[in-house]
């Protein structure tokens, strides 16, 4: 028994060894959006594209940093409400009125969902079509819970046109108040920069490819290039999916975000964080979390059984071995387990703490890295109940089973 649980906690170590000096260095956050000069040498034409369902209580904020952005170029926003019940139009018109920008701002009423689309992606599809009148070189796509920083537009225009990307995109600080969000929310952005290393990212030699969909700018030419949003018209996770799309990797024809094999993409993405521009959705509870998660945990492992089983052990493996392996060493006496498994713990939690402090939360939430990975497991594996009962991807009064 002894010799099976120190075998389990030195292959956790092993892991945990792998991850931090093979996987793209997922760990630092040195590919932040705030460290580009917003300087341009061009003024490139863009036009943002906002769905909104349902959103008013959040438009005074958000839609009024995006209409104050200081870019000095052309810049139109089109708003595409969805079928809300809130008022949303009358309130954004009422902000455009207040911060003297109503021509800077078009309102769309959305059209009835048609099949085989999510409602976002056909809020955004129609959003673009009208947007395309004005010929931009960017479109800008970014969701009406989230609070601009001011330079937020430029620096991306700027990182694009400097780097003469295809996609710029960038995870905003995500709200990060109540108690549950202190411990779930950063977990949320180091996990997702585990699977997708920004540093992977942002080589085009390599096939990982991701966005943030909370401020994507893609150029227009690009967008043509793939088919519009007419090809991830499924998607659940659109951005991800985009961003594939773009890069040349991925089957995002089904709404997947797995991987291809393809051996030589080419096309150039930019994945970062913000520190400045921030999302307003609130997760003041843990149930909110869940349903966040759960809605398309699922999704991401392409609803196989066989990869949730291989999540659910790779996590109990990675995360919860270690905790549980200085327990038992601590109890049978054995010094190589509980030093093995307390190695282990202070890895994983070194590398945790910069995502932490990032979000300037308490250094004790880094060392509770394995009870965050339990929840969320337990949140992937509802994913799936929630998939094969048929509620799978609820968002919005809707649901998407997949």
């Amino acid at each position: 028994m002894g010799a099976f649980i120190l075998g389990l906690t030195l292959l956790s170590l092993l892991i945990w060894l792998g991850l931090l000096t093979l996987r793209g260095q997922f760990w630092r956050l040195d590919q932040q959006l705030e460290t580009i000069e917003p300087a341009l040498q061009s003024l490139p034409k863009v036009c943002a594209v906002v769905p909104a369902r349902n959103e008013a209580e959040l438009l005074p904020i958000s839609l009024r940093s995006l209409l104050l952005q200081d870019y000095p170029g052309e810049f139109h926003v089109f708003l595409v409400d969805d079928h809300s019940t809130d008022g949303t139009a009358a309130f954004a018109e009422g902000v455009a009125h207040a911060v003297n920008k109503a021509e800077q701002l078009n309102i769309i009423s959305s059209e009835s969902l048609p099949p085989g689309w999510s409602g976002k992606l056909w809020a955004v599809e129609q959003g673009i079509q009208n947007a395309k009148t004005l010929t931009p070189d960017y479109f800008f796509f970014t969701d009406a819970d989230i609070e601009h920083d001011v330079n937020n537009l430029r620096r991306l225009v700027v990182k694009a046109e400097q780097e003469d990307l295809d996609l710029a995109s960038v995870m905003v600080r995500l709200r990060c108040q109540s108690f549950w969000e202190k411990l779930l929310i950063p977990a949320f952005v180091f996990f997702f920069q585990k699977l997708y290393p920004f540093r992977w990212v942002n080589n085009p030699k390599n096939q990982t490819a991701a966005a943030a969909g909370g401020s994507i700018l893609i150029r227009r030419e690009a967008l043509e290039r793939i088919g519009g949003f007419q090809v991830i018209r499924q998607a659940l996770i659109d951005d991800c999916a985009l961003a594939q799309a773009v890069k040349g990797t991925g089957d995002w024809g089904q709404g997947s975000v797995s991987l291809s094999s393809s051996p030589t993409p080419s096309r150039k993405i930019w994945l970062g964080l913000s520190s400045l521009t921030r999302s307003l959705r609130p997760y003041p509870s843990l149930k909110t979390i869940w349903d966040m998660v759960a809605r398309t945990a699922y999704t991401q492992l392409n609803y196989s059984p066989w990869l949730l089983l291989g999540t659910v052990v790779a996590m109990t493996l990675i995360y919860l071995v270690p905790p549980i392996g200085l327990i038992i060493g601590v109890l049978l006496g054995n010094q190589l387990i509980a030093i093995t498994s307390l190695l282990t713990w202070l890895l994983m939690t070194l590398a945790y703490f910069p995502t932490v402090r990032f979000y300037r939360c308490s250094p004790v939430f880094a060392f509770s890295l394995p009870a965050i990975a339990f929840l969320y497991t337990l949140m992937t594996i509802d994913s799936a109940l929630r998939h094969w009962q048929g509620r799978g991807g609820a968002w919005k009064g809707r649901v998407y089973p997949g």
